[in-house]
């Protein structure tokens, strides 16, 4: 296990050196391709070797990461633009699910990986996706899920800021579209600093926010939901295994309080005792001006899910990717396009 272990580890710092050199493609989803390749690409042999450790990977160090995602976060941060916001979150994330669902349906895609490319899309891309997939059960579906909406992340990312400017988008307005339809927290980041670069002086908002850094709170405050939403995919998967197992004729031997106590994500509880801790003490006071607390959680995270999803990639082969990679992949993007037109009517017509 240890020999898998330790490829992982090196794996996800090569990930994260790449992750770094520019800041569209993130370290998680490096150290997803890496894995894939290495299961790919690699004898047979050395792939069997190391196959243990890259499931203790996936599994434990996943769920690390996620706990230390709520170190990242302060609720002090969403109160004002992040608050204003929430209700066409909210609106966002049942959109999402619905349009996954549906369409999902239609093309024929698993439903497993309709949760999955609804969530992920939904809330906070490839964070969101690692923490929906141990709660379903649905380690092999993650790697389809986060390919599926993967490039229409970065898509977004590189085409907002310039396509906001160039029809006359406010500070506010693109606050909320690129908070709202981007996904993944790097790219937030990337996009919010090329709008303001674009912007110049015109970026900021009479409250002195940026329109990028507008944007970066709205999507903290989408991440927060990640915790509810996790919570009523759990209720809703013991439900609905309830419900198919007195359909097949089976007994229910357990209540449904005990198949939610065994089926609950406990490490959700960790997510959210870091952020009130964080909203508390803020990490960011504990330890030096550069390397303090909260560094480390936000360093840390990255590195783990990176390493989780390094071992993630160890279980899809190229055959399947392709074979069964095309259906999500085209739900990511109808729900996404979904998405993306919802904040855009909401900042152009409503807002």
């Amino acid at each position: 296990m240890y020999i898998g272990l330790a490829v992982c580890l090196v794996a996800g710092i090569a990930a994260t050196f790449l992750g770094g050199v520019q800041h569209y493609v993130g370290a998680p989803m490096i150290g997803l391709f890496l894995g894939i390749l290495i299961s790919n690409l690699f004898p047979a042999g050395f792939v069997a070797m190391t196959k243990q450790g890259a499931g203790f990977s996936s599994k434990y160090l996943l769920k690390t990461g996620i706990i230390l995602v709520g170190g990242t976060l302060s609720f002090s941060q969403i109160i004002g633009v992040g608050l204003y916001s929430l209700p066409l979150i909210c609106f966002n994330i049942c959109l999402s699910f619905a349009v996954a669902y549906f369409a999902g349906s239609a093309i024929q895609v698993p439903g497993k990986t309709r949760v999955l490319v609804g969530g992920g899309t939904a809330i906070c891309g490839g964070t969101a996706i690692a923490t929906l997939a141990p709660i379903i059960h649905a380690e092999e579906e993650m790697a389809y899920a986060l390919t599926a909406i993967f490039l229409f992340d970065i898509f977004a990312a590189i085409m907002f800021p310039y396509a906001a400017a160039g029809i006359g988008l406010s500070p506010e307005q693109y606050g909320i579209l690129g908070g709202l339809a981007i996904s993944d927290t790097s790219s937030v980041t990337a996009a919010a600093g090329t709008f303001d670069m674009i912007m110049g002086p015109k970026a900021f908002t009479p409250s002195g926010l940026s329109g990028g850094d507008m944007a970066i709170v709205v999507k903290l405050t989408r991440t927060t939901m990640l915790v509810v939403v996790a919570i009523v995919v759990m209720l809703v998967s013991v439900a609905r295994d309830s419900r198919l197992e007195r359909a097949a004729g089976g007994t229910v031997t357990t209540s449904f309080g005990r198949n939610v106590a065994k089926a609950f994500p406990f490490f959700i509880l960790g997510f959210l005792a870091l952020a009130i801790l964080n909203t508390v003490l803020d990490f960011s006071t504990i330890g030096g001006e550069e390397f303090n607390l909260g560094w480390v959680c936000k360093k840390g995270y990255k590195y783990f899910i990176t390493v989780a999803l390094v071992g993630i990639g160890y279980k899809i082969k190229f055959n399947g990717l392709f074979t069964k990679g095309g259906k999500p992949f085209i739900l990511g993007g109808i729900t996404w396009l979904a998405l993306a037109i919802s904040c855009l009517v909401y900042v152009l017509y409503i807002m």
